[in-house]
This record gives C-alpha cells, sequence and structure tokens, in this order.
C-alpha cells in the first residue's frame, strides 16, 4: 500500500508527535526528527515521511495529499489531537478509499476515546507500531495484529499487545529515511549545533519518573539496546551522506544508562572522529562521562527536575540534590555542556520548593535551562495521581499550542502563580551577569550564532509577553469572580 506517514501541521512552532522530547510548543522555535515515523516507513518501500511544522507545509497542502496515498500513519499528541482529527476528517473527504490510522501516546492510553472522535479513523496502532504498520501495508488483516484497536460490528475491538521488539538491529536505519524524504537543514533545537541529526541507540527507560510521558505510555520500562556495530555502521552512513552536518544527537530517553556499554561503545566513537550529544542522568560516573568527552561528546540533555530533595523522590526520580551538584561539577570539569530541565508544579510544590530549584539551577550554572510547567499525561503515573486528589485544571495548552498548568494546587499555587514562576525563574537565571555574558560573547565571535541568538530573543520575548497577560487575566478573572 501506498503509505503516508506524518506528523501533522498544527499550532505554528508546534513539534508535539514525533520525537520531540516536551510535547508542546516551546520558548523558542524547535524541530526534532519524527523518528518513530521514519522506522516503518523505512520497512515500506512505497511509503514517504512527511513531516509539516519544520518544512513549511500547511494544512491544505496536506490534505491535498490524501489523493496520493492509500494509507495514512499519523503520530498525534495530546494538545494536538483536536487538530488531527480535524485533518483526518479533510483527507477522508477527499479521498473516502483511504485508511487512516493513528499513532502516538494518546492513543495508546484512551484507545476508545480516539476511535469515538471520528469514523475516519479506521484503527489505531498502541504502544510500538513497527511492525503492525508493516505488516498491514503488505496486507494482513487487522485481526491478526497485535496491539491494534478497531471497530467491528459497531464494537470497539482491542487486540491483545504483543511483545516489545528485543532485536533493534533488524529495524531500518532512520538516516536513510531523512535522506530519502527530509530536509535536514531544516531541524533546529537551540541549544544543539544545527543542522543536527538525531536516532535512537537504544528503546524504554528503566527510570520511574511518575512524569514521564514517554516510557509510561510507548516504549515501556524494558530497556534495550542495538549492537554497538549497528550504531557505529550508521553513524558512518550519516556522516557520509549528510554534508554540512554539525553534531548527531542520541535521543534516547537515557543513553547512558549502563556503564559498561556507554564506555564500550565511546571507544568505537573515538575512531570515528565526530561531534555527538546525549541526554543523561545525573546518576552518571565521572569514568563514563570521561570517556564521552574523549570520544567527541560535547553536550548532555539532562532532567535535574527540582532542586528540592523531597520533590525528587514524590516523582520517584531515582537521584539526589547531591548527587545532581556532583555529575554537574564532574562534567564541566571535563568540559561537557549541558542543558538542565527544570519542571514547575510537581506533586508536593510549594513557593518554597520552587526557590529551592532556583537557587540550586543558579548554584548548577549550566549553560542552558528549560523551565517546564508540569503536565499530567493520560496513562502516567503522576496523572492518577493529581486525578485521585481532584488536582486536574482541564485545559493542557492555549490556541499556539503553549504549556498552561493542567495540574494546580488549591490554596497553594494557582495556575497564574505557576505561570508567573516559570517567568522569575526565567529571569533570574538568564539575566545574571554570568549567564548573560555567555549569551553576549557568543553573538560578538560567531555570526552565525548571532543571528540565531536575535531570532531566539524575539520569539521569547513574544512568549513572555503572552505569559504576563495570562497572568493578569487569570488574576483579573479571579478578582471579578
Amino acid at each position: 500500500m501506498r503509505t503516508l506517514f506524518l506528523n501533522p501541521p498544527s499550532f505554528e512552532g508546534f513539534d508535539g508527535g514525533a520525537s520531540s522530547r516536551w510535547p508542546s510548543t516551546r520558548e523558542i522555535e524547535s524541530y526534532w526528527y519524527p523518528v518513530w515515523l521514519c522506522y516503518p516507513a523505512g520497512m515500506i518501500p512505497d511509503s514517504k515521511v512527511v513531516d509539516a511544522p519544520p518544512h513549511g507545509i500547511s494544512i491544505e497542502q496536506t490534505v491535498q495529499m490524501a489523493k496520493d496515498f492509500e494509507l495514512l500513519v499519523l503520530f498525534t499528541s495530546t494538545p494536538g489531537f483536536n487538530v488531527d482529527v480535524k485533518i483526518a476528517n479533510m483527507m477522508k473527504d477527499l479521498n473516502p478509499k483511504l485508511k487512516v490510522c493513528f499513532v502516538g501516546p494518546p492513543v495508546t492510553t484512551e484507545p476508545d476515546k480516539a476511535l469515538n472522535a471520528t469514523t475516519a479513523i479506521d484503527f489505531i496502532v498502541r504502544r510500538e507500531f513497527d511492525h503492525q504498520i508493516a505488516n498491514y501495508a503488505k496486507g494482513v488483516p487487522l485481526e491478526e495484529l497485535p496491539g491494534v484497536s478497531y471497530r467491528k460490528d459497531g464494537k470497539n475491538v482491542h487486540n491483545p499487545e504483543g511483545p516489545v521488539i528485543e532485536n533493534l538491529d533488524e529495524l531500518p536505519w532512520v538516516s536513510k529515511v531523512y535522506k530519502r524524504d527530509l530536509d535536514f537543514r531544516r531541524y533546529n533545537v537551540p541549544f544543539l549545533l544545527n543542522p543536527y541529526i538525531s536516532l535512537y541507540t537504544s528503546r524504554g527507560c528503566p527510570a520511574m519518573c511518575t512524569f514521564c510521558l514517554w516510557p509510561q505510555t510507548h516504549s515501556g520500562h524494558r530497556w534495550r539496546l542495538r549492537s554497538n556495530e549497528d550504531i557505529v555502521n550508521e553513524v558512518k552512513y550519516i556522516k557520509d551522506n549528510f554534508p554540512g552536518l554539525k553534531e548527531i544527537f542520541f535521543d534516547d530517553d537515557t543513553f547512558n544508562y549502563r556503564e559498561a556499554r556507554t564506555i564500550a561503545l565511546c571507544k568505537e566513537f573515538e575512531k570515528l572522529d565526530f561531534t555527538w550529544s546525549c541526554t543523561s542522568r545525573v546518576t552518571t560516573s565521572e569514568d563514563t562521562l570521561k570517556a564521552m568527552k574523549d570520544a567527541g561528546a560535547r553536550l548532555l540533555i539532562v532532567g535535574y527536575e527540582s532542586g528540592d530533595q523531597q520533590i525528587l523522590k514524590n516523582i520517584k526520580k531515582g537521584a539526589t540534590v547531591e548527587g545532581a551538584k556532583r555529575f554537574t561539577n564532574q562534567a564541566h570539569k571535563l568540559g561537557l555542556t549541558i542543558h538542565a530541565d527544570f519542571i514547575i508544579g510537581l506533586p508536593g510544590e510549594t513557593r518554597d520548593t520552587i526557590r529551592n530549584t532556583i537557587d540550586f539551577a543558579k548554584n548548577l550554572d549550566c549553560e542552558t535551562i528549560q523551565v517546564s510547567i508540569a503536565h499530567a499525561y493520560p496513562g502516567t503515573e503522576f496523572y492518577d495521581f493529581a486525578k485521585q486528589n481532584a488536582l486536574i485544571n482541564v485545559q493542557m495548552s492555549d490556541e499556539q499550542g503553549h504549556q498552561l498548568p493542567n495540574v494546580i494546587y488549591p490554596g497553594i499555587l494557582d495556575e497564574a502563580e505557576m505561570m508567573e514562576w516559570v517567568e522569575r525563574f526565567y529571569g533570574e537565571y538568564y539575566f545574571r551577569p554570568k549567564a548573560a555574558w555567555r549569551i553576549v560573547r557568543k553573538a560578538i565571535f560567531d555570526n552565525s550564532e548571532r543571528k540565531r541568538l536575535y531570532k531566539e530573543a524575539r520569539e521569547y520575548m513574544a512568549l513572555r509577553s503572552k505569559r504576563k497577560k495570562y497572568v493578569e487575566d487569570m488574576r483579573s478573572a479571579k478578582a471579578n469572580a
């Protein structure tokens, strides 16, 4: 079957499907690769991956593609689901014979809701969907595909889930699909060198963080690894086929979870001479960090989440504040750059714990940060906690896809105050002389960085203004209630 794998257009600058680390619009426009869609696309020769957001493809242009395909596989997200349904309806109206499949966390956690949302959706695949999509395109009936939900005789049918994919080496290289269907120069993440390419060396995450969407709803907690040989060979292919590439990003849930495996892989990387970045936990040893640096590692994305030990315990982070400080000092001593992620509004959050986190972040002094509002996505332990305690606020994002607090703590932290703390966090962090000079220094000595930083500054200031208005409107509404 001629198959279209689609990461659809929705909100401006929204990259919530595919493989983004956080499914909402960010402070600064960022585009990640549709990694999950590219695996099954590599199994179907007569297929095409369309990543609409970074390629500037409109909804109207996307809908017209319905005429050219027999099967549509759309990767959806919780904030973007309603827009995705409208797109599916429009494509089905244009081509009634088009079979439509939705994949992604929302359809995994609430399959009946997804199927009942529109008759345009013919079936969904829960969790991993690589082989199910490939086999369906080859003619295997829905009844024989594990993890599939569909309608039969007026009722929703949910096939039992099959085992996860254990042998990741049997999957195609996503980089070959990038080469075939995507323009790698259109992908931008502010803290990565651009252009970059991202891929996985593993699937799943053994960590039990209660808020984390992907292992709880999609890839699972079982950690499965590609062989070092397979990874090295794909890196060689990337180096030979993407001229002008500046960095490879390993977008695993946790790239360096096991020391022995990471060090062995780094020994192979040393022979290749390339720049790369990855995710990391603060429990990573100094020996591992050194091996990574020696092998060309440049930057680590680190989920610190909070600087309050009780919050870390509440979310089952499996890390300590002191351990995080030690890790950061070791990484910086080796010359590694860190992009630090923090979250406001996790269980147990108060004004005091937020203040602890801001002070903690400033003490760490990482090169860049991201401050997110805690979102309780269906299917996560955090969602169950928030629902049981009546903490869920229905609206998850605004009309542009920007985060809104969807978990509130009555009498402790309301929506307006949490949004205000996000702005205070960014302000206190980046308007310190040391942090500000890092940015100014980049702008002075690097022309390409100067242009990019100017664009990012404009985007951030525009969002900052929207956040301030949101806070004012919320407080005004409360005062007039």
